[in-house]
C-alpha cells in the first residue's frame, strides 16, 4: 500500500474534514504545523507533514459557495501521529447512527497512541468515540447544552479556550484552533518554535486554555477604559513586584474597578493573570538561557526557586529541572546549574 505521507522524518498530521466543513479551519491547521521550522528559523527543516482525509476522497462541501477537493479517505488516519476533526454544520449531532457508525468505523483505523484533537463541533465525533470519557473537554459556547445531554460522562469546560488531556485536546469555536495548534507545536517544540509560528502568521504566540472563550462584551464602550496599559506595564516590569495598586494607576481607576474589567476583557483576576505572564517568561529562560532555576525565578518575578516550582507544577505539572532538559536537552544542561 503507497504510504499517505512522504516525509518518514516529520511528525504526521491528519486533518479529518467532513461534509459542510468550514474552510477556515482547514487552513489553520496546514498554515500553522506548516510554518513549524527547525531551530524557529524559515530556513529551518519542517517539523510536520499534514494531509488532509475525509471519510472518502473526493470533493467536500463547505459554508460557502465553493468546494474543498479531500485527496486522501480514513487509510491516513491509520498513518498519522496526530488526527485533527474539524467541525462541521451538518453532522454534529451524533444521534443519528447513520452519521455516527461511518465517523466510528473511521476512527477505529487511528493507532493506539495517536494524539487526537478536535476544533469547535468536532468534540462530539471524538465524545461519541468513547474518547473524551473521564476527560476535561470543551467545544464551541453553542453547544455545549446539547454536548452535555448528549455525553454525560465527559467532563465539559464551557467557557475555555482549549483543553489538554495529554493524548486527547479540544478546542472551542474555530478561530481558537489557532490556539490549540500553537499549544501543540509548542508542547512538541518548545516556545521558541511556536513564538516563530506566530509572529510569522501574525497571531498572538499563548493565549492560555482556560482563557474564557466567549466574552459578552469583547469591544470596551468608548466611555469605558481598557486595561490594555495596565497589562502592557505589568509585562515591562515582571521582575519587580507588582501591586493591583500600580497596574490601576496605569488605567487611573480604581482597584475595584480595575478587577473588574481585568475579568470582563481577560476572564481571570489580574494576579492570575500575572503569574500566568510569570510563568511564560520563566519557561523563555528556561529554554533560551543557562542561568540556574533560582536566577530565573528572580528575573520572572517569582522571587524563589521553591516558588518557581510550586507554580511550575500547578500550571504544567512538571519543574523547572525536567522542563528544562525536555526543551534544551543533555547538551543545553551542561552549563546550566539546575
Amino acid at each position: 500500500m503507497t504510504n499517505v505521507f512522504s516525509h518518514p522524518e516529520r511528525h504526521h498530521v491528519a486533518v479529518f474534514a467532513r461534509q459542510m466543513l468550514l474552510p477556515i479551519e482547514l487552513g489553520i491547521v496546514h498554515q500553522m504545523f506548516g510554518q513549524a521550522r527547525a531551530g524557529a528559523t524559515a530556513e529551518g527543516r519542517p517539523l510536520y507533514e499534514v494531509v488532509t482525509c475525509g471519510l472518502e476522497a473526493g470533493e467536500t462541501r463547505t459554508d460557502g459557495d465553493f468546494t474543498v477537493h479531500v485527496p486522501h479517505g480514513p487509510e491516513a488516519l491509520a498513518e498519522a501521529d496526530t488526527v485533527i476533526v474539524l467541525s462541521s454544520y451538518e453532522d454534529y449531532d451524533q444521534d443519528d447512527p447513520e452519521l455516527s457508525a461511518p465517523l466510528g468505523e473511521a476512527l477505529a483505523r487511528v493507532r493506539q497512541g495517536t494524539r487526537m484533537a478536535s476544533i469547535c463541533t468536532g468534540a462530539f465525533v471524538l465524545a461519541s468515540a468513547g474518547l473524551l470519557n473521564g476527560h476535561a473537554a470543551t467545544t464551541h459556547w453553542r453547544h455545549t447544552g446539547e454536548f452535555a445531554r448528549l455525553f454525560p460522562g465527559v467532563e465539559l469546560a464551557p467557557d475555555v479556550l482549549y483543553t489538554d488531556a495529554g493524548d486527547v485536546l479540544t478546542s472551542a469555536g474555530c478561530a481558537s484552533g489557532i490556539d490549540l495548534c500553537l499549544h501543540m507545536i509548542r508542547r512538541d517544540h518548545g516556545m521558541a518554535v511556536a513564538n516563530d509560528v506566530a509572529r510569522r502568521t501574525v497571531v498572538p504566540p499563548h493565549r492560555e486554555g482556560g482563557q474564557v472563550q466567549y466574552v459578552r462584551r469583547p469591544v470596551p464602550e468608548p466611555a469605558s477604559p481598557a486595561t490594555s496599559a495596565a497589562r502592557g506595564w505589568a509585562l515591562q516590569h515582571l521582575h519587580e513586584p507588582v501591586t493591583l495598586r500600580q497596574m490601576a494607576a496605569q488605567e487611573a481607576m480604581s482597584v475595584r474597578n480595575l478587577t473588574r474589567r481585568f475579568r470582563e476583557e481577560v476572564g481571570m483576576t489580574p494576579m492570575n493573570w500575572l503569574i500566568r505572564q510569570r510563568v511564560e517568561r520563566a519557561r523563555e529562560l528556561l529554554e533560551e538561557s543557562d542561568l540556574p532555576v533560582d536566577q530565573v525565578a528572580v528575573r520572572a518575578g517569582l522571587g524563589t526557586a521553591a516558588n518557581l516550582r510550586q507554580h511550575f507544577q500547578a500550571a504544567l505539572s512538571t519543574s523547572p529541572s525536567a522542563y528544562r532538559r525536555t526543551f534544551r536537552g543533555p547538551e543545553g544542561m551542561a552549563t546550566a546549574a539546575v
